[in-house]
């Protein structure tokens, strides 16, 4: 069996350094007390180490012979130390006083005169307030982080952590979703003191939190919940929060609110996009809600939602990619789903939604299925998905990259018709005539030959009239 690397760093560490110097801490702890208490392996992720009793020159001194040692924080004391492919943080204790709100209004002192105790007080929870000495292993718990693992329960050790870096009612949040632990009632207190304060973090730092969460919760809903008990949610996503108490239809057993919380859980982890998705496909139902004699219609919500997700997630700092694959996901999510569909219809719903985007759409709509609360009704949604994965088993034309001619043959054409000046390099009329042939192939996948599309370009070209223009008036 294979060394673990965490196990074969420790011992390294700990033949380079006096004994007694060397502890383990952060997650990795908590999460090894949690391996003991339900069985459940986790791997340690990040490696982080306290050394006591020595200066940070000698610290370095010491590393450089283990491996590569880079100080990357003299303030903080940092060593980023690289062993065997593997890079973990070697940092000597500090102590941390708060100047003002940010993580980074800390007044820092570092160094062999600060205790371990003091170190590990300066953290966020007392779960995450334990060390493990190596290499005999003992745990040093002074603020009982072991017993809040044990109980499954986030606590603070001081009600003012929040206010001193408020990025931690987020992290509160989602460790509440990831290990599926409860907030205590003066930790929830505290976050809704300090609520406000997390309009001070930046985007991209409550971005990251909340990728953990969708990322690796088996129910992220826990998490959005917490934010919602904290009043934190209307600082983070102000829309979703908009859904509480907005009653739907009879197609659907919960509010707004919860309706989109349980599509999310619906969904699998590790795929941020979908949940992202998931939790925002009902985004703009509140606005657009009307009441008539049939009950509560809300006409458009896809469209306005697509445009309430990209904002939220250019606020948040999302990669644009992501954006763009939950704008579409949510703008389509209202699909019709025959399983009778013509073959023509079929190509052009797999165009609309994007072959790379097949999968998450399908699964979008599974997973707000189950969001309704309701008993499944028919095995429509089941059939269409079939019809449709056929029809992408017939690898069609889809784009105009997938047609039997080029932009180069078109252009030739238009040339040869006198409605481009030799040596052009094309203009709007080339991708007029292409997409034009586009929809003839979609129709009927045929006509995607060569010489058929070469003739059909000349009869498009020859016709009198602008091409552009009758290509956006359709």
């Amino acid at each position: 069996m294979a060394e673990d690397p965490a196990q074969a760093i420790d011992a390294r560490l700990a033949a380079a350094l006096p004994l007694g110097s060397l502890y383990a801490v952060g997650g990795r702890v908590r999460d090894e007390l949690r391996t003991a208490a339900d069985g459940i392996p986790r791997p340690a992720k990040d490696l982080d180490y306290i050394v006591l009793g020595m200066g940070l020159d000698e610290l370095v001194d010491r590393l450089s012979t283990v491996g590569r040692a880079d100080l990357v924080g003299s303030s903080f004391a940092v060593v980023k130390l690289t062993v065997a492919g593997t890079t973990v943080d070697v940092a000597l204790p500090r102590r941390e006083r708060s100047t003002g709100v940010g993580h980074l209004d800390f007044e820092v002192e570092s160094g062999p005169d600060v205790s371990l105790e003091d170190d590990l007080a300066r953290r966020d929870f007392r779960m995450n307030m334990m060390a493990r000495a190596l290499p005999d292993g003992a745990i040093v718990d002074p603020y009982h982080g072991a017993a809040d693992v044990a109980a499954r329960r986030i606590d603070l050790l001081r009600p003012e952590a929040f206010e001193e870096d408020p990025l931690r009612m987020l992290r509160a949040c989602q460790f509440a979703a990831r290990f599926e632990f409860e907030i205590s009632e003066a930790t929830m207190a505290a976050m809704r003191s300090a609520a406000h304060l997390v309009k001070t973090v930046s985007a991209e730092r409550i971005r990251d939190e909340v990728i953990k969460m969708l990322d690796q919760a088996r129910r992220p809903s826990l998490g959005l919940e917490a934010m919602r008990a904290g009043d934190l949610l209307p600082y983070v996503f102000p829309d979703v929060a908009a859904g509480v108490g907005v009653e739907q239809n009879r197609f659907h057993a919960f509010d707004v609110y919860h309706h989109n919380l349980r599509t999310m859980d619906a969904t699998a982890p590790g795929d941020v996009t979908l949940r992202l998705a998931a939790l925002l496909h009902d985004v703009a139902k509140p606005q657009t809600k009307m009441i008539d004699d049939d009950g509560a219609h809300f006409y458009g919500h896809e469209t306005v939602g697509a445009e309430v997700a990209r904002s939220l997630l250019e606020g948040l700092r999302f990669p644009n990619q992501v954006i763009a694959d939950v704008e579409q996901l949510v703008r389509n999510h209202m699909y019709s789903a025959d399983p009778a569909v013509q073959p023509r219809t079929a190509r052009r719903f797999i165009r609309r939604i994007g072959p790379d985007r097949l999968d998450r759409q399908f699964a979008l709509r599974a997973a707000d299925i189950v969001g309704s609360g309701l008993p499944k009704r028919g095995t429509d949604n089941e059939a269409f998905e079939a019809r449709v994965r056929a029809i992408m088993d017939e690898k069609p034309a889809l784009s105009v990259r997938d047609l039997a001619v080029s932009g180069n043959d078109v252009i030739a054409a238009l040339v040869e018709a006198g409605r481009l000046p030799r040596g052009s390099r094309g203009g709007p009329d080339v991708g007029a005539v292409l997409h034009r042939l586009l929809e003839g192939v979609l129709d009927d996948p045929a006509r995607n030959e060569r010489e058929k599309l070469l003739e059909e370009a000349r009869s498009l070209i020859a016709m009198d009239g602008a091409i552009v223009s009758r290509e956006t008036s359709r």
